[in-house]
């Protein structure tokens, strides 16, 4: 099994049951790991990007710890993967003012063979009523802001304007 930001803690645990101790050390309410019914259930839902978020820290540096414990080669940012978020313009509407709480890259996702819709939707049941959500991707993401308006959500979507070939998608 390799440890990803989408693997599910229950699925690594069962692989790598000396990381559970090591978990919950860096995200501490995840001591309730030892109760097995709370293990199951939270144990099948929570993904290491969850697992991240709720211990405050950053899911590649989790992500490359879990990995050295069992001796996998840490995880590379690919500098072509990053993404750069341009300035407002004043075309922009105004809720999408500051930093975006959360940033998906799709066309990361897509190489990894992953859906960046399932992703926007895990990280939109955590997003703050101010903040917003940045979706990258190397395509006009039309069936994503179709199911955005299906769930009644904000969107704004604009080519990038420094990267030609790539737009930008910000949902609320």
């Amino acid at each position: 099994m390799e440890i990803n930001s989408h693997t599910k803690l229950l699925e690594l645990l069962k692989e790598y049951p000396a990381l559970e101790e090591q978990i919950i050390d860096i995200a501490p309410p995840f001591k309730n790991l030892k109760n097995p019914i709370l293990r199951r259930t939270v144990g099948q839902l929570a993904t290491m990007g969850q697992v991240a978020q709720i211990g405050n820290i950053d899911v590649t540096e989790l992500v490359n710890t879990l990995r050295r414990a069992v001796g996998q080669p840490e995880l590379r940012a690919d500098a072509d993967s990053q993404i750069s978020i341009p300035a407002k313009s004043a075309d922009d509407p105004d809720w999408i003012a500051g930093e975006p709480q959360f940033v998906v890259n799709g066309i990361e996702l897509l190489r990894q063979g992953e859906v960046p819709l399932q992703r926007v939707n895990e990280l939109l049941v955590s997003l703050s009523p101010d903040r917003f959500l940045l979706l990258l991707t190397d395509f006009e993401p039309t069936p994503m802001l179709d199911a955005m308006h299906k769930q009644n959500r904000r969107t704004f979507h604009k080519p990038h304007p420094e990267k030609p070939g790539q737009f930008l998608t910000f949902i609320k």
